[in-house]
C-alpha cells in the first residue's frame, strides 16, 4: 500500500513538474506587457486555444457528476455538453470576428465602448460578485472534494475530514494560483493544453478498460452487453422526469450556452488572445469537437458502472470513483491524479486570471484615469490575484458546512447574470441604435424578476428554470428594442476596427462547422430510441438519417475543397 501510494505521488509530481517546466519555457519574457500578461501577447494558436477551452470548461465536478447522472438516470444530461458545440459555432462566426476587430481585452471594455462606462461598471459588479463569492470558491471546493474522494486523503493524512479539506484546498489553490499569478494567460493556456492531452488520454482509456471489465476480459463482449442490457440507460432524449428534459435544449439552454461560450469573460479571454481570426476559429471549433466527445469520457463510464455494480452504490456520485479504482492500472494512478488536479487547476486559475483582469482593466485602470504603465498594471493584477486567491482559500472550506445548498446557490447565482449579459452583448453587437439605458434597464429588470421567480414565486411558477431563461431572454430583448425605438442613440454605433491581428477568416471554417453540427445531430440519433437506446437493432429510419448526414458532409467538403483549389 505504501509503495503504491509513493509511486502514485512520485509519478504525479513528475507529470506536474514537466507541465510546469514547459509552461515556464513558453512564458519567459511574455508577461511584462499588458497584452502579454492578460492576452498572452495576442499570440495564442489554435492548439492552445482549444486545449485551454477544454480544460477551463471540464472539471473534476463534471467527471463525477455527469457519470453519476448517467449511472442514476440516463444520458439526458449530455445536452449541457454536446449542445455547447452550437455555441462554439456562434462564437467562431458571429462574436469572435467582432471582438478581435475591436481588439478588446475584456467584455466590459466592449460594453463601455458600445454603451457607456456605467454599463461597464454594472457588468463588472455582476461578474466579480459571481466569480469571487461563488464560482471560484465552489470550483476549488468541489475539486478538493473530488481529490479527497478519489484518494481518501483523510485516511492517508490521518486528519479529520475538515482539516483534510482545508489542507487539500490550500495545496491545490496555491499550485493553481501560481500559474495565473506569475505566468498570466499564456501559462494558463499552455498548462491547460498539456493537461487537456492527459484528460483526453485518461478519459478515453477508462471506458475502454471498463468495457473490458464488463466483458470479463473481452472488449467486444463488454460492448455487446452494454448495448443489449438496459438500453434505456443509453437514451439521451430526456423526459420531463429526467435531469435534463429534451425540450430544454431548444429554449433556455441555447442562451445559457451562448452566455458561457460567447460572453463569459473567463472562457472567452483565451480567444481574445488569438494570433489571428483564423487561429481563433480553428481553436473554438476544435473545442466544439471535444465537447462532442464528452459523453464518451464522462457518461459512458457511468453506464458501465451501472452494469458492473447495479443500482446498489450508496450515492450516484460514487460510480466513477469506484470504476476508476477497479479498472485503472496502478501504473497510471499518478497520471490520473495529475490529470484530475490539472482539471481543477484549469478552472481555478482561469477564473483567478479573469477576475484579476476584470479588476485591473475595468475597475483600477479607469479609476486612475490617464495613462497607466503596462508594468504597473501587471503588478496590480498580480496583487489582485493574490488577494482573490487568499479570499477563496478562506471561503472554499467553509462551503463544507453548507454542502446541501452549495449547488443550488451556484445555479441560482449564475442565473442572475448569464441571461442579461448575453442579451446586452447580442444587442450591442447586432444593433446600432439601442441606447445605454436599455442595457441598464435589462440588468435591473432581470435581477429583480429572476429573484422573484427563484425566491418568491418558486412554488407558483413551476416552469423548468431553463425554460425560464428563454422567457426572460425574449422579454429583455423586447425591452432593449423598445428603448432603441423610443429613445435611440443620437448617432448610430460604429464598431471600431483596430485590426491588431489578421482578421482573415479560416477558409475551412464553414465546412468544419457543418461537420461539427452534424456530429451533434448524429450523436442524438445514436443515443435515441431510433439508435442504440431502442429495444432492438438500429432502425431503417436511423440508418437512412445517418446516411443522409454522411452524404451531406461529403458534398459540403467536396464543394469547399474544390473552391479552395480554384482560389489558390
Amino acid at each position: 500500500m505504501v509503495g503504491t501510494l509513493a509511486y502514485t505521488l512520485v509519478s504525479c509530481i513528475a507529470v506536474m513538474a514537466f507541465i510546469a517546466w514547459v509552461s515556464w519555457r513558453k512564458t519567459r519574457g511574455t508577461v511584462e506587457t499588458r497584452d502579454g500578461y492578460f492576452l498572452a501577447g495576442r499570440g495564442l494558436t489554435a492548439g492552445f486555444i482549444a486545449g485551454s477551452l477544454l480544460l477551463t470548461n471540464l472539471s473534476a465536478e463534471q467527471l463525477i457528476g455527469l457519470n453519476g447522472s448517467a449511472y442514476g438516470f440516463n444520458l439526458s444530461s449530455m445536452a449541457w455538453e454536446v449542445t455547447a458545440a452550437v455555441a462554439t459555432v456562434a462564437m467562431a462566426f458571429l462574436f469572435l470576428p467582432r471582438y478581435l476587430a475591436g481588439a478588446f481585452t475584456t467584455l466590459p471594455e466592449f460594453l463601455a465602448d458600445r454603451f457607456d462606462p456605467m454599463v461597464r461598471r454594472m457588468s463588472v459588479v455582476l461578474f466579480m460578485l459571481g466569480y469571487g463569492l461563488v464560482t471560484i470558491p465552489s470550483v476549488l471546493y468541489s475539486g478538493s472534494l473530488a481529490v479527497m474522494q478519489f484518494f481518501d486523503v483523510p485516511r492517508l493524512s490521518g486528519l479529520d475530514i475538515f482539516p483534510s479539506l482545508f489542507l487539500t484546498v490550500m495545496l491545490i489553490g496555491a499550485t493553481g494560483a501560481a500559474y495565473a499569478i506569475f505566468g498570466g494567460l499564456r501559462a494558463v493556456a499552455v498548462s491547460d493544453t498539456l493537461n487537456g492531452i492527459g484528460l483526453l488520454f485518461i478519459g478515453l482509456l477508462v471506458p475502454v478498460l471498463g468495457m473490458v471489465a464488463l466483458g470479463n476480459g473481452d472488449f467486444g463482449a463488454g460492448l455487446d452487453r452494454l448495448l443489449a442490457e438496459h438500453p434505456e440507460k443509453l437514451n439521451a432524449i430526456g423526459s420531463a422526469d429526467d435531469p435534463t428534459p429534451f425540450g430544454t435544449i431548444f429554449t433556455g439552454m441555447i442562451f445559457a450556452n451562448l452566455f458561457y461560450w460567447c460572453t463569459n469573460q473567463y472562457v472567452i479571454q483565451r480567444t481574445l488572445g488569438a494570433r489571428s481570426l483564423a487561429e481563433g476559429q480553428k481553436g473554438v471549433l476544435a473545442s466544439g469537437f471535444f465537447k462532442v466527445l464528452v459523453p464518451l469520457m464522462m457518461m459512458i463510464p457511468g453506464v458501465i458502472a451501472f452494469h458492473l455494480y447495479g443500482p446498489g452504490l450508496g450515492t450516484i456520485d460514487q460510480a466513477y470513483p469506484r470504476l476508476i479504482e477497479d479498472v485503472l492500472p496502478a501504473s497510471l494512478t499518478g497520471v490520473f491524479l495529475a490529470v484530475l488536479l490539472g482539471a481543477v487547476f484549469s478552472s481555478f486559475n482561469s477564473l483567478l486570471n479573469s477576475a484579476a483582469t476584470l479588476f485591473t482593466l475595468d475597475v483600477y485602470a479607469p479609476a486612475r484615469g490617464g495613462e497607466v504603465s503596462d508594468a504597473h498594471l501587471v503588478r496590480v493584477a498580480k496583487i489582485a490575484s493574490v488577494v482573490i486567491a487568499l479570499f477563496s482559500f478562506g471561503v472554499a472550506p467553509l462551503l463544507y458546512f453548507a454542502e446541501e445548498g452549495l449547488w443550488q446557490i451556484v445555479r441560482i447565482f449564475t442565473g442572475f447574470y448569464n441571461i442579461p449579459t448575453v442579451v446586452i452583448v447580442i444587442m450591442g453587437l447586432f444593433t446600432r441604435r439601442v441606447p445605454a439605458i436599455g442595457a441598464k434597464l435589462v440588468i435591473l429588470f432581470h435581477v429583480i424578476a429572476y429573484g422573484l421567480l427563484r425566491f418568491v414565486f418558486d412554488d407558483v411558477v413551476t416552469l423548468h428554470f431553463i425554460h425560464q431563461y428563454a422567457v426572460l431572454f425574449v422579454i429583455e430583448v423586447g425591452i432593449m428594442l423598445a428603448c432603441g425605438y423610443l429613445a435611440p442613440r443620437a448617432q448610430p454605433y460604429v464598431a471600431p476596427s483596430r485590426e491588431e491581428v489578421d482578421l482573415t477568416p479560416w477558409r475551412f471554417a464553414r465546412p468544419t462547422a457543418f461537420t461539427l453540427l452534424s456530429c451533434v445531430v448524429g450523436l442524438y440519433l445514436v443515443f435515441s430510441p431510433l439508435g442504440v437506446a431502442g429495444a432492438g437493432t438500429a432502425t431503417i429510419v436511423f440508418q437512412a438519417l445517418m446516411a443522409a448526414l454522411l452524404l451531406a458532409n461529403l458534398l459540403v467538403w467536396f464543394w469547399a475543397l474544390r473552391r479552395a483549389s480554384i482560389t489558390r
